[in-house]
């Protein structure tokens, strides 16, 4: 199974979708990102934070929806908060979708503080509900079950 985080730039919420699923994924199933205007680069920060908590970030870059042409998803799962006006990117073909709204932590203005605590609050949730995706039954799951089960993880 494969699973793509997708938002606008793929440099940070995206990003630390695909390492953190990734992270605690088993064999068999793996997590790619995109954005539909990617930005070319990942935000430092965002790397700081997954080495922080001790995940992987070997292999990350900003990349744009080319990056799955030959080896399209399985599910595509969309991390831009549509409360803060930003328009998400569509994924249009067979892939089951889901919106899991993530506010940007790369927008919070302050101190070094606030902004790792943004940051790390933001990687919290992701990791939150990666987990309850993993949780799941997805070998034995309806595909109606699973869009069902993806909604209702988008709530934690």
């Amino acid at each position: 199974m494969r699973v793509l985080f997708m938002c606008t730039a793929n440099s940070c919420r995206s990003i630390l979708s695909e390492a953190v699923f990734n992270h605690f994924a088993p064999q068999g199933i793996e997590a790619i990102s995109s954005g539909s205007f990617p930005k070319g680069q990942v935000l430092p920060r965002s790397l700081s934070t997954l080495q922080q908590a001790g995940i992987a970030i070997d292999g990350l870059y900003s990349k744009g929806n080319d990056a799955f042409e030959g080896n399209p998803p399985d599910i595509v799962i969309t991390v831009c908060d549509k409360a803060a006006g930003e328009s998400c990117p569509v994924y249009f073909g067979p892939a089951l979708k889901a919106h899991w709204g993530l506010e940007d932590p790369s927008d919070v203005t302050g101190d070094e503080a606030a902004i790792d605590a943004a940051f790390n609050a933001t990687l919290a949730r992701i990791e939150k509900r990666c987990q309850a995706f993993l949780a799941l039954s997805l070998g034995t799951i309806s595909r109606d079950a699973l869009k069902t089960e993806l909604e209702r993880i988008a709530t934690l």
